[in-house]
């Protein structure tokens, strides 16, 4: 069985919406806790991933999207980096946006078997939400539950029979928003989030890397 400290493979994909003055000084500056984790001293040099099929770290100019699609070798550490970036992230952004983390247990193999022991994989998935305020955030959000939950119930139920659930999910959103404005602290994430405004959510398995 892999120890804890064992090596992981994280890949973080996503697409941030940026404001139109946003340059990319600014947007190096932000990202700074995720390049300088990789070990490089820019965002030019950091924004290679480890798989060249994959895009790395982007900045369009010209739609004012960054772009996400980067993996780097590291451990459970890089959460703290992830937190500070979502943070700097908040002040750039243009509208709310999702940033999917999924971390990899780079010494588990699936094909191998242990007479000694049971081998078990670390693998783990999050979503990281960022935006400018928390109103962008809690509405990506709600949109992103909406899909999920609508996804599940299509199974059972005809799209028109769940009117009443989207407005139950609906209501809900709304008395969180009303509990983080009459508590005075804007800048706080509303309960059950994490760092930044932005919330995280968590799942198990094995998840295939995101390619553009």
């Amino acid at each position: 069985m892999a120890s804890y400290n064992a090596p992981l493979e994280i890949h973080v994909h996503g697409q941030v919406p940026l404001r139109a003055d946003v340059n990319f000084e600014q947007l190096q500056d932000a990202l700074k806790p995720l390049w300088s984790y990789a070990g490089a001293n820019s965002l030019a040099k950091g924004a290679h991933s480890a798989y060249e099929d994959e895009p790395g770290i982007k900045f369009d100019e010209q739609e004012h999207l960054l772009q996400l699609c980067w993996t780097v070798s590291g451990d459970e550490d890089i959460r703290q980096s992830l937190d500070e970036m979502c943070m700097s992230l908040n002040e750039l952004s243009l509208t709310g946006a999702t940033i999917e983390v999924t971390f990899y247990d780079a010494e588990f193999d699936e094909d191998e078997e242990s007479d000694a022991q049971e081998t078990s994989s670390r693998d783990d998935f999050m979503m990281l939400f960022v935006g400018p305020n928390p109103a962008a955030i809690m509405q990506v959000q709600r949109d992103l539950l909406v899909q999920d939950v609508i996804n599940i119930m299509e199974r059972h139920f005809d799209a028109s029979e769940l009117g009443g659930v989207v407005t139950e999910i609906d209501r809900m959103f709304s008395q969180r928003f009303d509990a983080l404005v009459s508590s005075l602290d804007i800048g706080k994430p509303p309960r059950g989030s994490g760092g930044g405004y932005g919330g995280t959510g968590h799942g198990g398995g094995r998840k295939p890397r995101h390619l553009h």
